[in-house]
């Protein structure tokens, strides 16, 4: 794809930025911080001056079948140019969570080919952790006229390629969900278990409680996911109900050095579909 650069060389930050390095660029014209908080007071409580508010709901298409699918298009490009996104701006994201909802922003951001995009490590937590300022007056955007489409379409997989895939010794699957969901015990679907062949690392594992919810150290999660069998080499699947836990896996695979692809179907889609293979 020559229209998608993965350089990262003319970005001002580097994927995962830590809260001293953002504070140092805070004011920059080419900034866009943006807090996608899972608990909505989060933002009004305290955010990183000069943030702006998105509702995680946006990022989701919110009807059919598969409501935590992509959006379509038209509405991630009003959702964009109204967030005040540009070719040249580059986004940082957080939220209140450990990473979740941030990374579903940036995992789209991906999908729609604008790379210039970091992950605040640890979210707010990690920033408060930091002792840095905080602010509670709300930042209004600037709007844009950002047109939005798919020019990374590798970011995502659907349920049938990974049904094709299933056999292929280089194609892995990270189940982001609870091991209670990936055992098939707990959940509310029309079937419960896993996608067969399918790995089990919850969320949560990925994330160090004990450094403000940042991503856990990169070498002990690497060793932890090669004993689970996947490698740096292999085509990693990553999902959980609905995209949204699976969203931080993704860019936790992608801040390795993994080669990622998100399923936004999930197990919202797997899980409730009568032509899925599904294994407990």
């Amino acid at each position: 794809m020559s229209t998608v650069s993965h350089s990262s060389e003319h970005n001002i930050l580097p994927l995962i930025v830590e809260p001293e390095a953002l504070q140092a660029h805070l004011g920059d014209d080419q900034l866009l911080i943006i807090d996608v908080p899972a608990n909505g007071d989060s933002y009004r409580q305290g955010h990183v001056p000069g943030a702006i508010f998105l509702d995680f709901r946006y990022l989701m298409r919110g009807e059919g079948p598969v409501p935590n699918d992509v959006p379509p298009v038209e509405f991630l490009s009003k959702l964009f140019s109204a967030l005040g996104l540009t070719r040249d701006t580059h986004v940082v994201a957080y939220d209140d969570e450990g990473g979740g909802w941030a990374a579903r922003l940036l995992w789209t951001l991906e999908l729609i080919g604008h790379t210039r995009y970091s992950y605040l490590n640890g979210g707010i937590h990690a920033w408060r952790d930091a002792g840095l300022e905080e602010s509670t007056e709300q930042t209004a955007p600037t709007p844009s006229d950002y047109h939005a489409e798919i020019l990374n379409p590798h970011a995502l997989i659907t349920c049938d390629e990974i049904k094709q895939k299933l056999d292929d010794k280089q194609f892995a699957i990270w189940d982001a969900r609870s091991k209670a969901e990936y055992d098939g015990e707990r959940g509310n679907n029309k079937h419960l278990g896993h996608i067969p062949g399918a790995v089990n690392m919850d969320w949560v594992n990925a994330m160090d409680p004990k450094r403000a919810l940042r991503i856990r150290d990169y070498a002990e999660l690497i060793t932890e996911l090669q004993a689970m069998g996947l490698t740096p080499e292999m085509e990693v699947a990553t999902h959980c109900q609905s995209h949204h836990r699976s969203s931080f896996t993704w860019l936790v695979g992608k801040a390795l050095g993994f080669n990622m692809r998100g399923y936004a179907g999930s197990w919202g889609e797997w899980g409730n579909r009568d032509d899925t293979p599904i294994e407990k």
